[in-house]
């Protein structure tokens, strides 16, 4: 049996609630901004190579007012018209401010509680505004880090945050996929600041718990790293055999996650 060593202290999984998500939507916002300030519009994009920096704004941008007016419209069993992007040659700093301001309006006027459409309504996971918000400061949080690449400025990702935007794609991402194709198997993410999570894959398709090595049954597969390293690698911004991200167990299982739909 394959040992995965002694996990990180426990630590408790942080508790983020509708306030923080607003700020921190805002905050990431306001911070892809600031890197685009100094950055080449026409410039690519490292984890988005098919887009400049342009790009990269109009569609955070559009994405922020489309769920500004997918909340806004509440449960009407249907998403709103897609969002147009920024005028063409127009400013795209203050559309894109305009654009966060939207989307933060929207949320605050509807409140946590209030359901709307999303894509992720059969996952069991609430459609309400609160899961909207939360949603949105992982799409603003990678994005924000796209364009400091770009500008060849990282930043590491805040880890309070990042655990949050973990434990929501695999609850959300994972639980709205089809069946696993492989063998039913168990992989083990664990991050340095203590919470971890274990991934089960069987035919039903994906589901998350909150425990790491040792907590039930033995993963076949772990790896460890950062929050902010394994939500980066989530969204194939590092690759998975990046030197920060530690693997243990079957590589041929992380090999096969790797290229599952989830993570494309």
């Amino acid at each position: 049996m394959t040992s995965f060593g002694t996990p990180p202290p426990a630590a408790a999984f942080p508790v983020l609630r509708f306030p923080d998500w607003l700020e921190l939507v805002e905050d990431r916002s306001a911070a892809l901004r600031k890197a685009v300030e100094t950055a080449d519009e026409q410039a690519q994009i490292p984890g988005c190579p098919d887009w400049t920096v342009r790009d990269l704004v109009a569609h955070l941008g559009q994405v922020q007012r489309f769920w500004a007016a997918a909340v806004a419209a509440g449960a009407t069993g249907r998403p709103p018209e897609s969002a147009e992007g920024p005028p063409p040659g127009g400013e795209l700093l203050p559309w894109s401010a305009r654009s966060t301001e939207l989307l933060l309006d929207s949320l605050r006027a509807a409140g946590p509680d209030r359901e709307c459409w999303t894509w992720w309504s059969e996952s069991g996971n609430p459609s309400t505004a609160g899961a909207v918000a939360r949603h949105q400061v992982q799409e603003a949080a990678v994005h924000a880090r796209d364009a400091q690449d770009a500008a060849g400025a990282p930043e590491p990702l805040p880890a309070g945050l990042a655990l949050d935007a973990i434990d929501e794609f695999l609850h959300v991402g994972f639980g709205t996929m089809d069946g696993w194709p492989h063998s039913p198997a168990r992989v083990a993410l664990i991050s340095e600041e203590g919470p971890a999570w274990t991934l089960i894959l069987d035919a039903t398709g994906a589901s998350a718990v909150r425990m790491g090595p040792g907590d039930g049954p033995e993963p076949g597969a772990a790896i460890t790293g950062s929050a902010g390293d394994l939500l980066l690698s989530l969204f194939r911004r590092i690759p998975w055999d990046a030197g920060s991200l530690r693997i243990s167990g079957e590589a041929e299982l992380v090999r096969q996650l790797v290229v599952w739909p989830p993570l494309g």
